[in-house]
């Protein structure tokens, strides 16, 4: 049915938009300066939900498998973003993570055997370039740690996002135990880094357990489970096109919810990137549709790119 990738693509998009609320809340409902402890209590309290709903643990080299992609997604991920939003200055980290199409691109024509298309780059290039309008200020000699740490993480969530693609999932496991593994490995490696630089957690007050809760539940458990369900149904392309949409999300509430103006430059930029996005859903075909079969000696048909199949370990 032609309505069910549009459904599942729309669903998927409920993530970055999500996604995009967490600098509101974070500046105005958590304790200042605790990125790590934030990123922690995203991961780890999410993940162990998610493990006791779904009562499933992972089997054989699903143990190793999990623990890359917890790392990829989530531990590796969090850190590295939160490091390069408070080193880089005017929106510079989302305008380094609106390149993760590009990112995507490449390492599917490597590890998924997906050909890029002229359409891909240039939906991502544009998407990446009306990002940078919408947040990039004038500012001036750029953190070299930050940047390192925004292609760093960039790089971690595009990978973990292709792999992900790759390997797919165990017979008979869904996706949301697939997110309780992801999010119960990231935030085991978030632990000791969290405490080693910021020290013992901070005292909590209602709004900060109200802000954490939504953080946990609804921003990271929902919103990966998503994620990572749009990653089963729809090519990695087509998923990480829909990233820009937290960007343009954080601008939409800043200037909705925090009073933060939006120039005529800026709307233009959330025009492109919106339209990009779009057109990298419209344009894409579903996995495993739409390729050019191959036929055999034997006469028999196999589709093209077979062979490579999501779920291949």
């Amino acid at each position: 049915m032609a309505s069910r990738p549009v459904l599942t693509a729309a669903l998927t998009a409920l993530a970055p938009i999500s996604w995009g609320t967490t600098y509101a809340v974070t500046t105005q409902f958590l304790p200042p300066d605790r990125p790590l402890f934030t990123g922690l209590m995203r991961a780890l309290p999410a993940g162990l939900v998610l493990l006791a709903l779904t009562r499933v643990l992972p089997r054989g080299a699903w143990w190793w498998k999990a623990t890359v992609l917890g790392a990829l997604n989530i531990g590796a991920f969090f850190p590295l973003l939160f490091l390069s939003a408070y080193r880089l200055p005017g929106g510079m980290a989302s305008v380094v993570g609106s390149i993760g199409p590009l990112f995507v691109v490449g390492l599917s024509a490597v590890l998924l055997g997906q050909r890029p298309t002229a359409r891909s780059v240039l939906t991502a290039a544009v998407a990446a370039f009306g990002v940078s309008l919408v947040v990039l200020k004038a500012a001036g000699a750029l953190d070299s740690v930050g940047v390192f740490a925004a292609l760093a993480s960039t790089a971690s969530m595009s990978t973990g996002t292709v792999l992900t693609k790759r390997w797919g999932r165990p017979d008979g496991v869904g996706p949301l135990a697939l997110t309780g593994w992801q999010l119960t490995a990231g935030g085991l490696l978030m632990a000791p880094v969290a405490f080693l630089v910021e020290g013992a957690p901070p005292a909590l007050d209602g709004r900060a357990v109200g802000g954490y809760l939504y953080l946990a539940l609804a921003n990271t458990a929902v919103a990966y489970w998503l994620w990572f369900r749009g990653i089963g149904r729809l090519s990695a392309t087509q998923v990480t096109l829909l990233g820009p949409l937290s960007p343009l999300t954080a601008a939409v509430v800043g200037w909705a919810a925090l009073g933060q103006a939006l120039t005529p430059l800026q709307v233009a930029g959330m025009a492109l990137a919106f339209g990009a996005t779009v057109a990298g859903q419209i344009g894409a075909r579903p996995p495993g549709r739409g390729a050019r079969p191959v036929r055999h000696a034997d006469g028999s048909l196999t589709p093209k790119g077979a062979r490579l199949s999501a779920g291949r370990p």
